[in-house]
């Protein structure tokens, strides 16, 4: 069974950061880099039992802090639907052999806006632990990755 480690960053996240981690039941570990909040962001990731390291640690790849093999990366504005939340809980139930030739894995972003919510974008955002392809902070979207049910929800921020 492939665990999964999150990874979020983070600055004065507090008003949203509760929100993320409530969704991340199906990852094994919750690991925020934080980038010097001054609200109650490092309560909040201590009341979900987060693992935090600070930016300034960060001059260490963020990455090997992980504990598993697998990543997920999303925002602190970001939540799973249910049916992503379902979908990687079926992933972690898999022999470690059949995700072994996976890439990455992709799925839905869907934002929220004054109008509604936007269509879903494609993003990979579950990525094995040697991932190299990065755009800021979060994977870089590959076209080869497989494509996970359900999406990702970006709140528009407070």
């Amino acid at each position: 069974m492939p665990p999964i480690s999150a990874i979020l960053h983070t600055l004065n996240d507090g008003l949203r950061l509760g929100r993320a981690l409530e969704t991340l039941r199906p990852c094994d570990e919750l690991l925020v880099i934080d980038h010097g909040s001054t609200d109650q962001t490092l309560r909040i990731a201590r009341e979900y039992a987060a693992t935090i390291r600070t930016a300034s640690q960060s001059a260490v790849d963020p990455l090997q802090w992980a504990r598993h093999d697998w990543l997920f990366c999303l925002l602190p504005s970001e939540s799973l639907s249910e049916a992503l939340e379902a979908t990687l809980f079926e992933w972690t139930l898999k022999d470690a052999r059949e995700v072994i030739e996976v890439p990455a894995a992709s799925l839905g972003v869907r934002e929220e806006t004054e109008r509604g919510w936007s269509q879903a974008q494609r993003a990979t955002r579950l990525i094995p632990r040697t991932w190299s392809l990065w755009a800021g902070q979060l994977p870089a979207f590959d076209a080869r990755a497989a494509m996970l049910q359900g999406d990702l929800l970006r709140f528009a921020l407070p």
